[in-house]
């Protein structure tokens, strides 16, 4: 079974090497994943994974190889890794009639269902659509499927379902230094130039030094104010969830956009703009900057840009408490047009295909509130966008 796991890996593009194998074969064999089944997922990742971009794969074909396992047989001695272990990673599959009769209980309604169960159940709880678990159809827990449902103790998004994340998740901060096709992305935002000479007078002005020396009769050097890009932009960068499918066309905007503008600050928030944002992700829990101080900070003169999927749930737009992470006080929509009536040039670049805009209801309800201003990361899309951003 494990060397079938092993070849299943590899043929997933997923580079084990043999010393890898050998690895957890000893620590399965000295016991370390202690019969437990987080243990025993977590010691083959960590033994078998090198790279956090290979995580996804290794996930399915670990759901593959050992759904329905009742027996590892010698595989694994001198015990057997039972069923039950497994259980928490098997996603549970649906027929389309099958998902269509699962009712969503809507925002009200599902908050306090969760309240009573959390009241009445004693114990952990494996499928069925009741109880919060893992698997089945119930609005809460993990591994499962709900239209609507609130996730608690799962290793990232399945469905993109989940209207609450009652977990602490960590995102990692954009890499500027990023090249990708940086050079013709850079091309595109040139568009975005207002040039003015600022600073000290530290170039040469060859032509004022000509025109001077030919009137002095000697040689006259005159020196002038580099000339700098003063459009001012204010970056505002989606991370997390649904946009790390996006992570590496967003490191190349970024990193574009570093190289090519003097005056630019960046924030980092999640789905959408609430009351805080922050500037490190790996300090996003105790280091968020209010946005009202990022308004009073930056006037009205700087360019808004927001990069991000807005995939979500309608509630995070739409409702107080809508937070997929956090209780906001304030629907989504608010702060929103908060920013928007402060940076009268706003657009947002959307990475997912414009074709498939109209298949998602917040990227809607974002495109109405911005007025249209939404644009597709694309080369075409960011042309579209400077263009907008100069009127």
């Amino acid at each position: 079974m494990l060397l079938h796991f092993f070849t299943a890996l590899r043929d997933a593009k997923v580079p084990v090497s043999l010393r890898e194998y050998l690895v957890l074969l000893d620590a399965l064999e000295r016991d370390l994943a202690e019969k437990r089944v987080e243990e025993f997922y977590f010691l083959a990742r960590t033994a078998l994974v090198k790279d956090e971009s290979h995580l996804d794969r290794f996930d399915r074909v670990f759901g593959t190889v050992f759904k329905g396992l009742e027996s590892m047989g010698e595989a694994v001695a001198p015990a057997a890794i039972p069923e039950e272990w497994l259980r928490k990673l098997v996603e549970k599959h649906l027929t389309e009639a099958e998902k269509a009769e699962i009712q969503a209980l809507g925002w009200d309604k599902l908050f306090e269902t969760l309240k009573q169960r959390l009241a009445e159940q004693k114990g952990r709880h494996q499928g069925g659509s009741k109880w919060i678990g893992t698997g089945g159809t119930s609005p809460f827990g993990a591994y499962g499927y709900n239209p609507e449902g609130i996730r608690i103790g799962q290793d990232g998004n399945r469905n993109f379902r989940a209207v609450k994340v009652w977990d602490r998740r960590e995102f990692r901060d954009l890499d500027d230094t990023v090249e990708l096709g940086a050079r013709t992305i850079r091309v595109a935002l040139r568009r975005l130039r207002r040039f003015a000479r600022t600073g000290a007078a530290e170039e040469l002005d060859l032509d004022g030094t000509i025109r001077s020396t030919a009137k002095a009769g000697y040689l006259d050097v005159r020196m002038r104010p580099e000339r700098h890009n003063a459009v001012k932009v204010l970056l505002f960068l989606d991370v997390g969830g649904s946009m790390d499918w996006h992570v590496e066309l967003a490191e190349t905007l970024f990193s574009a956009a570093r190289s090519e503008f003097k005056h630019l600050a960046h924030y980092y928030f999640h789905n959408c703009p609430y009351e805080a944002v922050w500037t490190e992700n790996a300090r996003r829990h105790d280091a968020r900057t209010p946005l009202l101080d990022v308004i009073r900070t930056y006037g009205s003169d700087y360019r808004l840009v927001f990069v991000g999927d807005a995939a979500m749930s309608p509630y995070e737009i739409a409702m107080a408490g809508g937070s997929v992470e956090h209780w906001n006080e304030e629907p989504g929509a608010a702060w929103m047009q908060r920013l928007l009536d402060h940076f009268p040039k706003a657009a947002w670049l959307n990475p997912v295909a414009e074709a498939h805009w109209p298949y998602t209801q917040s990227i809607g309800m974002m495109r109405k509130i911005l007025g249209d201003r939404m644009y597709p990361l694309t080369l075409d899309g960011i042309d579209r966008a400077t263009r907008g951003l100069l009127r």
